[in-house]
């Protein structure tokens, strides 16, 4: 049994770093303004959000229903 547990938490590391990749370019594809660098150095959602709204002279509101559209409920940052 421990090794059909040490395979499930390496499946899921794996997967979480897919997730967390197929994120990233996400935001990349949808705003062009942000680097490799700029994506990975997200704190999260909110830090997201503030930038949007920075780079591309949005209202927060705004910056905060594209950024929901792109997310889909996926989380960034520390927490993915």
């Amino acid at each position: 049994m421990e090794n059909s547990s040490t395979t499930d938490t390496s499946a899921k590391s794996h997967n979480t770093d897919q997730n967390k990749q197929a994120v990233m370019k996400d935001i990349r594809a949808k705003w062009s303004k942000f680097s490799e660098h700029d994506v990975s150095a997200l704190k999260g959602k909110a830090d997201l959000v503030s930038q949007v709204a920075t780079k591309y002279a949005l209202d927060h509101a705004q910056a905060q229903r594209e950024v929901d559209a792109v997310l889909k409920g996926r989380q960034i940052g520390a927490g993915a």
